[in-house]
């Protein structure tokens, strides 16, 4: 992929491939991902943990950005963590809840 064809849809599917290591489930089903937007060569993308005290945030977003460069070749990438709106677990698509036995 070259950084012409960068897309918001391309950046998800990349985001996909990061998993939460304590749910086993990515971080765009559990609704993580509240935001992902392309600027020229920049890519943005807002985010949240399930609780601002969560011990693998550093470790999430590192991942995520390292995600998003190798799915898209930039090198600008910024994730940026946001705490309003708060998470919850309504937030998850049906796929995560039904990997975790909500439904």
């Amino acid at each position: 992929m070259t950084l012409t064809t960068l897309t918001e849809e391309a950046v998800t599917e990349a985001l996909r491939t990061v998993i939460d290591p304590e749910l086993g489930i990515n971080i765009v089903d559990l609704g993580l991902v509240y935001d992902v937007q392309i600027l020229g060569e920049h890519i943005q993308v807002t985010m949240t943990m399930t609780t601002p005290a969560c011990p693998l945030g550093a470790h999430i977003t590192a991942e995520a950005t390292y995600a998003v460069e190798e799915a898209t070749g930039s090198r600008s990438v910024q994730i940026e963590l946001v705490w309003s709106p708060a998470w919850t677990p309504m937030m998850m698509s049906l796929a995560a809840k039904q990997a975790l036995g909500w439904l």
